[in-house]
């Protein structure tokens, strides 16, 4: 676009468009109240066609002589729209116009008027404009020009230095570059194991490897229980469609009623409120029953490895063995007694899987496995062969009893190892619930009773050792005697005669015993019922073995003279009354009746057991007076133990009634029992049999038992006949 002229415009006729004033010689004229036309109000007032706002609008002219002001800016350019151009340039043009017009800034203090135009008739051409043909009168030398202040024009804003912002920029940039490769490093290089191990734990599965149960052995080797490998099955409730149709699909695989599966299926509240996601349906299920429970596939049923107890023999020994949980913790038993010794250590699997559908193992990710430790087994000195017909004998003599109570012991003989423990009543260990706790008893370690006249032996041997009586020793003895309140009787009345020391035992005689055990004394006595080994557990090995109690001396009555020595207030298990026998049989010295034969570790070591207490009771000559002197109870006529002897065998033994206290009352005279050892003349066994019978007759149970045990006993260990011939001739009245 071509610069615009700074010359003002003008029309045809030569005179400048926009002009409303008349050419005038002079600038003196008055002003008149028409606003100046060369200004910017003039250039407002100039329409497109270069003619007035008032010629437009047809006003009438001014009339003449009026007068326009005219300032001096308006003299500077001719161009109306000049100060309108230079308000929009920012008063650079002006500045440019200022310094062109600098001639003339002289005149800036001078008003000129002009007189009006008149309107020219129609037909009559507008003159020329006049022009100055004079110069101007020169400035007066005594007038100074009066200079318009200088306007400074607007200054721009200013604006940023682009060059501080792009540092500014570069360094923010750089430092959130630098704060995010910081951060990235710590991820990657410090913080990238905890990351890890947050998502390992996501996705970490833990199996419990369970740790085979040791297994407890006879004496040859032969399992008495031990465990097998077997399943549980288990239920998710949440995840169970049809409660009623699972429960009647499972009910006859598991042997389990309906009712009872449907109340474990539905879904229940565990403590902190979340739902339960696990129940056990069975446990110790065969694994071929198992493996139909999965060909079922029931949404929400599942089976797993687990363990179960075998027991072969079923009630053999289970008064000993005892049972676990399902858990394969020991409750009763040996199996509780030793439950740290029997348990091993369960092993664990962890390793990464997937879910859902990908639940297993990732190959290459992590896993740890550490081994489970089988645990160790028990061999026991229970002979299974004879501890089966042991418990036979006995449960065959008790099917004559009602409500009653039967124990037998039978101890080898110097070892002390217990070959056979049986009890009556008893239950199966295979299936030991329900069944009644008391059948759960080892009667043997728990059936404390008065001994009665089985304790006699442990006084005539203290009498022979302390020199109070010799085997030749005879005393005139009465029907009865009078022990403070208490008359003593004897069954077998002498009358006044003299007696034996034999024909006193073979009679069981009260009388004399009492008589004896006055000159033995009762500290002496006390000594020697210790000594035996009565009064505290015997530490056989079986959990909650009564200790039996001794009455003090300081508690001992008159009566307690006749009573004690006959074995009344005197309180003993028969294990306790058969280690006693044992100390007999032994030649006088007690060995501390044991169980556990060795323990067998895992990788098969073999640790015997420790040794067991020893001591001596009797000397060995009258250890073997009084077996002799014992002799006479199943040898001499009318003897309470006739029906006890075993043929082609010299047996020793003594007879006993006793004693139990039942619901707070005492039952007198209803334990019979009767201990003995064979050969008499070098015992092998010794076999204690206790009998309760509420009803009384129990000797008639536990003798013959006694007999039959024994007989069993040394021809399955194939022990010969007596070799000495028959026992000796016993007179129980010497004239």
């Amino acid at each position: 676009m071509p610069r615009r002229s700074d010359e003002p415009r003008r029309d045809p006729t030569g005179s400048r468009r926009g002009s409303s004033r008349d050419a005038s010689p002079t600038d003196s004229e008055p002003r008149t109240g028409e606003p100046g036309i060369g200004g910017i109000s003039g250039a407002r007032a100039y329409t497109p066609r270069g003619r007035t706002v008032r010629e437009e609008r047809g006003t009438p002219p001014r009339a003449v002589g009026a007068e326009q002001r005219r300032t001096p800016r308006s003299t500077r350019s001719g161009d109306p729209f000049r100060p309108a151009l230079q308000v929009l340039d920012g008063g650079r043009a002006a500045a440019r116009a200022g310094r062109r017009d600098a001639p003339a800034a002289g005149r800036g203090g001078v008003v000129r008027t002009v007189a009006p135009r008149t309107p020219r008739g129609p037909g009559v051409d507008e003159p020329p404009p006049r022009r100055r043909t004079t110069p101007r009168a020169p400035r007066r030398a005594d007038r100074t020009a009066a200079r318009r202040p200088s306007r400074k024009p607007p200054r721009p804003p200013k604006l940023a230095d682009s060059r501080l912002r792009l540092r500014l920029g570069t360094a923010l940039a750089l430092t959130l570059f630098a704060s995010i490769g910081i951060r990235l490093i710590f991820l990657q290089a410090v913080d990238a194991p905890a990351y890890a191990g947050g998502g390992v734990i996501d996705r970490t599965r833990t199996v419990e490897l369970p740790a085979a149960r040791g297994a407890i052995y006879d004496r040859t080797g032969a399992p008495l229980v031990r465990s097998v490998e077997a399943r549980y099955v288990f239920a998710d409730p949440t995840e169970v469609e049809d409660q009623a149709g699972t429960a009647q699909a499972l009910s006859p695989l598991l042997a389990i009623p309906a009712s009872k599966l449907t109340e474990l299926l539905k879904p229940r509240k565990l403590e902190n409120g979340n739902d339960s996601r696990f129940v056990y349906l069975a446990r110790g299920v065969e694994i071929s029953t198992a493996k139909q429970v999965q060909a079922l596939e029931l949404p929400g049923i599942g089976v797993h490895r687990d363990e179960r107890r075998e027991v072969p023999g079923g009630d053999l020994a289970a008064n000993l063995i005892g049972f676990t949980s399902q858990d394969m913790v020991g409750l009763e038993g040996l199996e509780a007694r030793y439950n740290d010794v029997l348990a091993g250590q369960d092993g664990k699997r962890r390793y990464e899987a997937g879910r859902r559908d990908l639940d297993a193992a990732i190959p290459g990710g992590y896993s740890l496995t550490t081994p489970a430790k089988p645990g160790s087994s028990l061999c026991l000195t229970i002979d299974r062969d004879l501890q089966f017909r042991t418990q036979q004998i006995l449960s065959e003599g008790m099917a004559q009893v009602r409500g009653g109570t039967g124990a037998a012991v039978i101890i080898e003989i110097p070892s002390g190892e217990v070959l056979a423990q049986a009890s009556n009543p008893t239950y199966s260990a295979a299936k030991p619930l329900p069944s009644d706790p008391v059948a759960r008893e080892d009667a043997a370690t728990s059936f404390v009773v008065d001994p009665g006249s089985v304790h006699k032996a442990i006084t005539y041997g203290a009498a022979l050792q302390e020199g109070v009586i010799t085997p030749d020793t005879t005393l005139p003895i009465p029907n009865n005697i009078k022990m403070g309140d208490t008359w003593f009787h004897d069954t077998h009345p002498a009358n006044g005669k003299r007696m034996s020391i034999p024909g006193m035992l073979a009679y069981s005689s009260n009388v004399g015993t009492i008589t004896i055990a006055e000159k033995l004394g009762r500290d002496r006595l006390i000594d020697y019922q210790k000594r035996f080994g009565l009064g505290k557990p015997t530490g056989e090995g079986m959990p909650g073995e009564a200790g039996g109690r001794l009455l003090p001396a300081d508690e001992w009555s008159e009566s307690s003279h006749g009573s004690v020595p006959i074995g009344h207030s005197v309180d003993a298990t028969p294990l306790q009354m058969a280690a006693a026998y044992a100390a007999i049989a032994n030649n006088g010295t007690y060995v501390q009746p044991h169980l556990i034969k060795e323990v067998i570790s895992p990788d098969g070591k073999r640790t015997p057991a420790p040794a067991p207490v020893t001591r001596s009771v009797l000397s060995p000559q009258n250890a073997a007076a009084l077996r002799t002197m014992l002799e006479a109870v199943t040898t001499v006529d009318h003897a309470t133990g006739v029906n006890a002897a075993v043929p082609d065998y010299r047996v020793a033994g003594k007879t006993g009634t006793g004693s139990r206290v039942v619901n707070g009352k005492i039952e007198t005279d209803k334990v019979s029992s009767f201990i003995g050892m064979a050969p008499a003349e070098n015992p092998r066994y010794v076999i204690a049999v206790f009998v309760y019978s509420p009803d009384g007759g129990g000797a008639a149970i536990a003798n013959p038992a006694f007999r039959d045990m024994m007989q069993f006993t040394l021809r399955h260990y194939r022990v010969p006949p007596s070799t000495s011939g028959s026992a000796p001739k016993f007179v129980v009245y010497p004239r």
